[in-house]
């Protein structure tokens, strides 16, 4: 049996089984434990019976078993040492030959079942005569089980139904939804709104399904923007080698090919950034990292750069904070946005660089003065090979990749990277949780 609804209902039923037949068992011995009030009013019966019969004949014996009928709501048998009915002359000599051997449990003697009636006997201390009291088949149940019973095993094998589909019915679905999420639905969820241990198990798989698809979805479109970004340079390298082959002076030619080649070196670069970014996130390295000396080398670095454009940087350190994880990407990702920043600065301007903790984060705040990005822009700034192609063209701009290497590097500490203009020029802040 392979299905887990029918497994967990045939165990309940089993059980409820079980159950039921141990009621009946303690309930055939709880009869067995009364049986001295009951031999006491066999007894009675017997003697009255008899009397009956000797003082009146057949119609006393009539009119004592009818009030027997009428007073217990079961019929008595008086029959002679033989078995045979004193009354109707009808052969009861089977069911005395099993009084005389009765089956007992414990010591305790039980009834027997003639015609779906149970027989409870005495016979007279002389052997003379035997007392049948036969207690109708409507009457059964009150000797071993109450009818009240058969209602509640019937409730409980119910309610077992109702439990085997609530706890199979979630996984029904999520089978099917991972039938559908592995032929190539990405889309496909389970959407559970239980609390229990299933429903976190449908929510866990949810948020991996998210997750593949993004994943997936990202590198769709991160192969689509490569295969962009290298068909132009190959093109032209292609375009410039012709050239060169054909032209007298191939130093012009040549160098096209290596400004072309330059590209291509950066762009293969930056994507190794990327790659090194988008990595496992468990594989980052968690060291405590004295940010403020981190910013201040990242400052020194490119005042050469600030100084080349004609701007210059202004850095302020408020505090001192210290953040715990990779000081490489931490490195790389400050310097794509301090670098980005002086490329589009206007000469005569000042970059601004200032490090303050607002607990729990330590933040640095990265501005200049250049023309800024259009509002509908700011959310899109930080993905891959997005560039805002009326100001930061790719003529004075790089790829596209230096603040999405940024963000994912943050993300990746458990940070956040967020961008606003401030008119003029724009402003990159950088969140960091605080050791």
């Amino acid at each position: 049996m392979r299905s887990l609804f029918a497994k967990i209902l045939l165990w309940f039923l089993a059980t409820v089984g079980v159950t039921f037949v141990g009621v009946i068992a303690i309930s055939t011995l709880n009869f067995a434990s009364r049986q001295l009030p009951i031999s006491r009013l066999l007894s009675f019966q017997l003697a009255e019976a008899r009397h009956a019969y000797e003082a009146g004949g057949r119609e006393g014996l009539g009119i004592f078993l009818q009030r027997v009928r009428e007073g217990a709501e079961a019929d008595g048998v008086l029959t002679d040492s033989n078995g045979r009915d004193v009354l109707t002359g009808q052969d009861w000599s089977e069911v005395v030959q099993k009084a005389r051997r009765p089956f007992s449990i414990f010591g305790r003697s039980l009834p027997f079942f003639r015609r779906n009636r149970a027989v409870l006997p005495r016979g007279a201390p002389d052997g003379k005569y035997w007392w049948l009291l036969l207690i109708p088949q409507q009457n059964i149940a009150f000797w071993l089980i109450a009818p009240q019973s058969l209602w509640i095993l019937l409730a409980v094998i119910l309610l077992c139904y109702a439990l085997a589909l609530n706890l199979t019915s979630p996984l029904r679905k999520l089978q099917k939804t991972l039938e559908r999420f592995g032929q190539g639905d990405f889309a496909a969820r389970v959407g559970s709104k239980r609390r229990d241990e299933l429903g976190q198990l449908t929510r866990t798989f949810d948020q991996m399904a998210q997750r593949i698809q993004t994943l997936l979805d990202a590198e769709r479109r991160l192969l689509l923007d490569i295969s962009h970004e290298l068909r132009s340079p190959l093109a032209r390298l292609g375009v410039a080698i012709e050239l060169a082959r054909g032209h007298e002076s191939p130093e012009l030619q040549l160098n096209r090919i290596e400004r072309e080649a330059e590209r291509l070196n950066a762009l293969v670069s930056e994507l190794l950034q990327v790659t090194r970014a988008e990595g496992d996130p468990t594989s980052l390295k968690r060291e405590p990292i004295a940010l403020h000396e981190l910013i201040e080398r990242i400052v020194d670095d490119c005042r050469i750069e600030a100084e080349a454009q004609g701007c210059e940087i202004n850095y302020q350190a408020a505090s001192r904070p210290t953040v715990l994880g990779d000081a490489e990407l931490l490195r790389r990702a400050a310097e794509n946005i301090l670098r980005n920043a002086i490329r589009y600065s206007p000469s005569k301007s000042e970059v601004g660089v200032s490090l303050y903790l607002q607990k729990p984060w330590a933040c640095v705040v990265i501005s200049d003065c250049g023309p800024g990005v259009p509002e509908v822009a700011l959310g899109r700034i930080f993905e891959p090979f997005y560039r805002v192609e009326t100001d930061r063209d790719r003529n004075s701009g790089g790829v596209g990749l230096g603040l999405s290497i940024a963000r994912r590097a943050v993300e990746l500490h458990g940070g956040h990277l967020r961008a606003v203009n401030q008119n003029p020029g724009l402003r990159v802040q950088m969140d960091l949780p605080a050791a």
